[in-house]
């Protein structure tokens, strides 16, 4: 499979599971558009590496996820700059832990602008592009969280629901067009922002790295193995294939299991 021709815009894709999808793209020879939040110059570091490791072309934009307006203009330019947008991933997202009696009233609304809003938003800007072509692949990092729920996560759990519904309707406006609309539902991926988060963990709750991960972080997880980000980046790669054509409207599960409980 190749990508070359093709431009692939990936929200959310500074680090993490964005920036995994965003190099595994690459390598297949899409020109690549990176967003998100972060250090300027490691951001540069980044962009620069993947345009030289690849051999394609790559631009960063730092458009706010919660701003429609940015977000339309991200598309524009990345149209602009490239011809199309081909490839779209929206993985951008934001978690908040609390109660929903004391969960902060601007805490839900971002959380649901940027990790539920921000999809429609991009969707709305990039499918006339991709009908036009008549050829897109559309990918939305959803979670667990979108099949099952959690206590004290009620607006990524509401906003992961929401993903995946909204991925439901989309693909069945989009099936004639060629365009095919998939959310990629991972469990506890391993991450820098995961792994930062064990020792505090381990402080407040008097347990070993090993307990934590085990425990904790894994108790969900009858593999007991975290996800890694290389294995969503080359389940989005997959989606993006001929072979693919087929597989719209899905919600694939890539939870050790977590789901199937």
């Amino acid at each position: 499979m190749t990508l070359k021709t093709k431009t692939a815009l990936v929200t959310g894709s500074t680090s993490g599971i964005g920036l995994a999808i965003a190099r595994a793209l690459a390598a297949e020879g899409a020109n690549v558009v990176l967003n998100g939040f972060g250090d300027a110059t490691a951001i540069e570091e980044t962009r620069a590496g993947i345009e030289s490791a690849y051999g394609v072309k790559v631009h960063y934009s730092s458009a706010d996820m919660s701003k429609p307006e940015a977000i339309n203009a991200m598309v524009r330019e990345a149209e602009g700059a490239f011809g199309s947008v081909d490839v779209l991933v929206n993985n951008a997202g934001i978690q908040f832990v609390s109660p929903i009696e004391d969960f902060p009233a601007d805490k839900w609304e971002q959380i649901i602008a940027i990790n539920l809003s921000s999809a429609f938003h991009t969707m709305h800007a990039a499918i006339p592009g991709m009908k036009a072509r008549g050829w897109g692949r559309i990918i939305n990092t959803a979670s667990a969280h979108s099949l099952v729920a959690s206590p004290f996560k009620s607006a990524y759990v509401a906003a992961k629901h929401g993903i995946a519904g909204l991925s439901k309707a989309a693909a069945l406006e989009l099936a004639p067009h060629k365009i095919t609309v998939n959310c990629i539902s991972p469990g506890y991926v391993w991450t820098p922002l995961v792994e930062s988060q064990i020792p505090d963990t381990m402080k407040a709750r008097g347990l070993t790295k090993e307990q934590v991960i085990e425990d904790v972080m894994l108790k969900a997880q009858p593999t007991k193995e975290f996800v890694t980000v290389d294995q969503v980046a080359a389940l989005a790669v997959f989606l993006c294939s001929d072979a693919a054509s087929q597989i719209t409207g899905a919600n694939i599960s890539m939870d050790g299991g977590w789901t199937a409980q």
